[in-house]
């Protein structure tokens, strides 16, 4: 088992899920937690070397881009609808992301 892959899917995989906890429950933590949670995840993509390596750090960006302003929406502003709204597209690159994962995945032959 490649514990690097595991680590890296798992924090690919919690980035997604925090998204849709913040969506759930509209809080300032909640959302602190996705983006810190997504933040580790883009950290974790720049050493990756596979095929679609630029496509899956591109989508974590992406994904960054919407979380930290829909913090500063949410904590300052007090806009609960932008937050919201940019935290669905955040999901939505999240989404994109893990679907390159699991293509890249299949692609892989492991050898036990």
């Amino acid at each position: 088992m490649d514990w690097g892959k595991v680590v890296y899917v798992f924090f690919s995989l919690m980035s997604l899920t925090s998204i849709a906890g913040f969506l759930y429950e509209n809080t300032a933590t909640s959302l602190f937690i996705a983006a810190s949670v997504n933040l580790i995840s883009t950290i974790l993509k720049i050493g990756v070397r596979n095929l679609l390596a630029a496509e899956l750090f591109a989508s974590s960006l992406v994904a960054d881009l919407h979380l930290i302003p829909a913090f500063i929406f949410l904590v300052i502003v007090g806009d609960d609808n932008w937050a919201i709204a940019l935290a669905i597209g955040a999901l939505i690159a999240n989404i994109f992301s893990m679907g390159l994962v699991y293509i890249e995945s299949s692609r892989q032959k492991e050898e036990y």
